[in-house]
């Protein structure tokens, strides 16, 4: 992971800790932990969640969503005895970083009844990279976010 350090304010590592409470707020809101979750910090930035419950319908595929940075949030099925991930849908919207509720929103709506039509054309909210944009979109952590970019210099 590159970093990128100007004038006292570390975008990246901001990015990092936002995209850290970011994800384990969505795992909270959709029933799992942080435990349940990974991020990966190159470009494209992503996380996952591993979900404890599967669909009536593929009670045999273990449930996950997946944030990228280019697409948003999507939910995937993956087979318990190994193999391929399968894209569900995706959840759209207008942004990149929706509120977890939102999130756990489309997740019921995937277990009771079904992706959208829309949710199979994955959305382009953005260019991979460049984080600036998205740290003032993510959740501040601790008292190092008077040091966001965004904040004031005193």
């Amino acid at each position: 992971m590159n970093t990128l350090i100007g004038f006292g304010k570390d975008i990246e590592y901001h990015f990092a800790r936002g995209l850290r409470a970011y994800v384990a707020r969505v795992a909270g809101a959709v029933g799992v932990g942080f435990e349940s979750c990974s991020l990966d910090l190159d470009v494209p930035s992503s996380g996952y969640v591993a979900l404890d419950r599967t669909l009536p319908d593929l009670p045999a595929h273990d449930l996950a969503l997946i944030w990228d940075e280019v697409h948003g949030w999507s939910a995937e099925v993956e087979p318990a005895a190994g193999g391929a991930a399968t894209v569900l849908g995706y959840l759209g919207g207008t942004e990149v970083v929706p509120p977890p509720c939102a999130v756990a929103g489309f997740v019921d709506a995937l277990r009771f009844t079904g992706p959208p039509a829309a949710a199979f054309t994955p959305p382009v909210f953005r260019r991979p990279g460049h984080h600036e944009d998205l740290v003032d979109r993510l959740p501040v952590t601790g008292p190092e976010g008077l040091l966001r970019p965004s904040s004031p210099a005193w």
